[in-house]
């Protein structure tokens, strides 16, 4: 791990707990552009964001795109479950194939740490707070934070964004 006094440059320099609560170093995505997205259940967003993020991922799993979903319980209680609860519901409802972490804050004090640094690294314009579900950041190859979509900007819409880090 990166000491304090060095800033993390890349998103593969964490390590982030799955839904299980296991340790994944995310060093294993080097070489895959990445989609983070931090997801609820119950928000009004949930069924386009989790439909285009399944289509885009069927499409374009194959040629190295990783879509990694964060579940975060702070706008508005709208992913009040627990991480099997969560799972079931991405994996039944949306046969969600990507992976689902562990639940995480994305803002204030607890927010954790891949988090800070996507927000670091693609602040301005949004300010630097996660404004509402189904934000999104686009890494590439190397994990360096290439852009920053809006909870309303559908996944589908980047699909451009995305083929030209494949």
């Amino acid at each position: 791990m990166a000491s304090q006094s060095q800033k993390p440059q890349s998103v593969h320099e964490f390590t982030v707990k799955d839904a299980k609560g296991n340790d994944v170093d995310l060093s294993l995505y080097k070489g895959k552009v990445l989609l983070i997205v931090n997801v609820a259940s119950q928000c009004g967003l949930t069924n386009s964001n989790y439909t285009d993020l399944s289509k885009l991922y069927d499409k374009y799993k194959d040629q190295g795109l990783e879509i990694l979903a964060f579940p975060c319980n702070q706008f508005g209680g709208q992913e009040p479950g627990n991480n099997e609860q969560i799972m079931e519901f991405a994996c039944t409802r949306f046969k969600a194939e990507f992976p689902i972490f562990d639940k995480v804050d994305v803002n204030g004090e607890k927010a954790a740490p891949i988090y800070k640094f996507l927000k670091s690294s693609k602040g301005g314009f949004f300010g630097d707070g996660i404004k509402w579900n189904f934000s999104k950041f686009l890494v590439d190859k190397d994990g360096n934070v290439v852009d920053r979509y809006a909870p309303t900007t559908s996944p589908l819409s980047i699909e451009k964004d995305i083929k030209k880090l494949l």
